[in-house]
């Protein structure tokens, strides 16, 4: 407040039958863990960079991603579905007119057994040799990018590679995105 500009933020949860075996809420035990804070503050971020804050009034928004069924990628899933809920939550500002915004989306790349992939599922991500999450506008601009060898060092080449892959599974979402605001299929 105070501040002549808006705010975007997010909650992230996994739902106890989300996973294979059910697991415990985190508002049971009275404390998130230090990933679902990270996951959080990452979806912020990258929601934040969706929406220039000073065109949004002060207001903000705060949305919420409760993981249903996870298998993989569930905080690339999280920041890709929440851009559309904020542009939704926008869509009610009586100032919506003037707010400027861009599409954002994430996806997971990854190295498994030699092989660049995209969007990895659980069990992939676990054996994968070289684990990333990107986020990216639609215009190719990269917000965030979290990459670990986990197996194997990677090279410049095999990190272009995945961030190319990445650029065009991010490329297809945001057309899905857009798909589903103007109330198509893609």
């Amino acid at each position: 407040r105070g501040k002549g500009q808006g705010w975007i933020t997010a909650e992230y949860g996994m739902l106890p039958r989300s996973t294979h075996e059910r697991m415990g809420r985190e508002a049971a035990r009275g404390k998130q863990s230090g990933r679902t804070q990270e996951i959080q503050r990452l979806i912020g971020r990258s929601l934040r960079a969706a929406v220039k804050l000073e065109t949004m009034g002060e207001y903000t928004i705060k949305v919420d991603c409760d993981v249903i069924q996870a298998d993989g990628g569930t905080r690339t899933a999280s920041i890709t579905g929440a851009c559309v809920a904020v542009f939704d939550a926008l869509d009610q500002l009586p100032t919506r007119s003037k707010i400027e915004t861009t599409h954002i989306a994430s996806v997971s790349v990854g190295v498994v057994d030699g092989q660049p992939m995209l969007d990895l599922e659980y069990v992939e991500d676990a054996n994968a040799d070289t684990d990333m999450n990107v986020v990216m506008t639609e215009a190719g601009s990269f917000i965030e990018i979290q990459g670990t060898a986990e197996a194997a060092p990677f090279d410049r080449s095999e990190l272009n590679a995945l961030l190319d892959l990445a650029s065009g599974g991010i490329a297809q979402l945001v057309d899905i995105q857009k798909a589903a605001r103007s109330g198509g299929s893609s």
